[in-house]
């Protein structure tokens, strides 16, 4: 059996999977999984999109074309989302 078909195996894409779904749910873009509500909480949601930035940053040169695309990707939506988010809470 491979890593990859290992239940439970974590690859690079999971793990910024999981980074923007936390970051989703910050944004009150989805329900937390165990108390089935979304609320906003903009502070939590900034500090996970500076930890994907940040993790874009230290691994820049060590990640596929598809990894960088995803992660790229992943953070302007969800920088995008913030900014409208802050916005209307002003």
């Amino acid at each position: 059996m491979t890593d990859a078909q290992h239940p439970g195996h974590v690859d690079f894409g999971t793990f910024v999977l999981s980074l923007g779904s936390s970051a989703l749910m910050h944004l009150g873009e989805i329900q937390h999984p165990e108390t089935s509500e979304a609320k906003e909480n903009l502070a939590l949601a900034r500090q996970t999109i500076d930890l994907l930035a940040m993790l874009q940053e230290k691994t820049k040169g060590n990640l596929t074309d598809e990894e960088t695309r995803f992660l790229r990707d992943l953070l302007s939506d969800l920088r995008l989302k913030f900014v409208e988010k802050n916005r209307a809470a002003r």
